[in-house]
């Protein structure tokens, strides 16, 4: 088909009214009016916490609303045209989400972000700065490896001994740790997969006992998903035993490692928790690093929720040891309150940063400059091209200073032992456990569901917990403990007060009043 000079120039009008800098002030400012006015009315609580509707409703709506771009009346593509178009848009997309500055969401490990944090990531995304080679991203590259030195101060690391790298999602970075520690135990895999490494005595003929990956038993899924995908495998998953307060037992994680090596299994790594997700258990490091050194074994710490703890006095203790990690995961986009996705991986020995992928890419990295290889990402990551993650965090950070950081940390941890102490002194509800942090795990029980049936009172839990968020007034989760089902709230809007709280414990109890009225 003929490309016409008519053609050409169409296109090149449509390009042009597309990439015009006077759009993006138009519709620049009206966006900062309307998120204005939306965290305004959010944080007042004057809107629902979660905009419930069917997921096919929502889909229909999200394909309609892209169609009437095509429609007859659609032609005008002038910037008051567009950008009047874009506000709609951006008016529809504020009504239809989930709104995490709402003090009362009080949901999954998700924060209600420093606001202006998101500006800072608009730079990143506006220019797109990826982030595989310095070159192509050089001043998000460097706010980046800022941070890293910022926050790893916080675990008494300096200098040039460390390594670490930004990642999207403590889910890759868990992988890609567990994938250097694997390379590391397993000295050939990388090369030849698992199972025909040479022996590392004398070389004579493959290790044939199976690897095995030592983990705290609450730990994330994406541990166990990480052994599938490096070829360790699920069912090679020891999962170490817990405590009365559900951290991993040093005692038994040692039995558990002088049972493995006597039988000839390899160890990739043990993986303890700040803290595991089920009810925000923080392991006891120390001890555990103690016995990981006297194995020999690589200890990971999967600290995407607690690693934040570091920066507050209040709650440091809860993560001592955890410098003495190998390698620790911290997602910056949980409790230091920054939007998704922004996770940290740092490696206390820098050597270990370049044991993940043993490659070559001549047609990114530039043998004339192997002094900027280390600043290149994309040699220690999954991604190649990687967005400009820590330019939210660094924002915040240089406006408020990490003092905010830390109070974010009091206020929302503070949140959860007072939630704990109203459920103590409310009949009709059950603490679970007795919160390290701002995880708390309970369950509503009135008079009715009294001498009930456990199954019971866990489906109860359910029909309570779903009638609570299509009605929008909060937003919870479900969990399990002991086998039944709870809920479980996490308190990571710092905007949440102990009177909302209260208003939560009303909100539970009206719903399971017309639930059981309904029965």
């Amino acid at each position: 088909m003929t490309f016409s000079d008519a053609d050409l120039a169409a296109s090149r009008d449509r390009i042009e009214r597309a990439y015009d800098p006077e759009l993006v002030r138009v519709a620049g400012h009206s966006l900062a009016e309307r998120l204005a006015g939306h965290l305004h009315e959010v944080q007042h609580a004057r809107s629902s916490v979660l905009n419930w509707a069917h997921p096919r409703d929502y889909i229909a709506q999200a394909a309609a609303l892209a169609d009437e771009s095509q429609s007859p009346n659609a032609v005008d593509h002038s910037v008051d045209a567009v950008a009047r178009r874009f506000a709609e848009l951006v008016d529809i997309s504020l009504t239809r989400g989930i709104n995490l500055h709402d003090p009362r969401y009080v949901g999954h490990q998700v924060p209600a972000p420093v606001p202006i944090a998101g500006l800072f990531d608009a730079i990143g995304s506006v220019t797109n700065q990826c982030m595989a080679i310095y070159e192509m991203g050089p001043w998000t590259t460097a706010v980046e490896q800022a941070m890293i030195d910022k926050l790893a101060a916080y675990l008494g690391w300096q200098g040039t001994d460390f390594a670490g790298i930004v990642t999207h999602g403590a889910s890759l970075a868990n992988l890609t740790a567990l994938l250097v520690a694997r390379n590391v135990a397993l000295r050939e895999s990388w090369e030849s997969g698992i199972g025909n490494e040479t022996s590392p005595g004398d070389g004579a003929g493959p290790v044939l006992s199976a690897p095995k990956l030592v983990v705290q038993a609450d730990a994330h899924y994406c541990i166990a998903r990480s052994a599938g995908i490096l070829g360790v495998g699920t069912n090679n998953v020891v999962k170490a035993p817990l405590d009365e307060r559900r951290r991993m037992d040093p005692e038994k994680l040692d039995a558990i490692l002088r049972d493995l090596h006597a039988a000839g299994n390899r160890i990739v790594a043990v993986v303890a928790c700040a803290c595991a997700t089920p009810v925000g258990a923080f392991d006891p490091l120390e001890r555990i690093a103690d016995i990981c050194a006297k194995h020999q074994v690589w200890l990971h710490v999967d600290a995407a929720h607690g690693g934040a703890a570091l920066l507050s006095a209040r709650h440091r203790h809860l993560v001592a040891g955890l410098e003495r990690a190998d390698s620790l995961t911290w997602d910056a986009h949980k409790m230091l309150f920054v939007p998704a996705l922004c996770a940290f991986l740092f490696y206390k020995n820098k050597r270990h940063s370049f044991e993940a992928f043993r490659q070559n890419a001549p047609y990114l990295f530039d043998p004339s400059a192997p002094g900027l290889a280390e600043f290149d990402g994309g040699l220690r990551t999954v991604e190649c091209t990687k967005r400009a993650a820590a330019m939210g965090l660094w924002g915040v950070w240089s406006l408020f200073g990490p003092q905010l950081f830390a109070d974010m940390v009091d206020v929302t941890f503070e949140l959860g032992r007072m939630f704990y102490q109203k459920l103590l002194a409310a009949p009709d509800f059950e603490a679970l456990h007795e919160p390290e942090c701002n995880i708390v795990v309970f369950r509503h029980v009135p008079d009715q569901m009294r001498g009930a049936a456990p199954e019971r009172i866990g489906e109860f839990q359910w029909l309570v917990r779903r009638a609570v968020i299509e009605s929008g007034e909060f937003y919870l989760v479900p969990t399990t403990h002991g086998g039944i089902a709870a809920l479980r709230c996490t308190l990571i809007n710092p905007l949440t007060t102990a009177a909302h709280l209260d208003i939560l414990l009303e909100s539970l109890r009206k719903r399971g009043r017309e639930i059981l009225d309904r029965a």
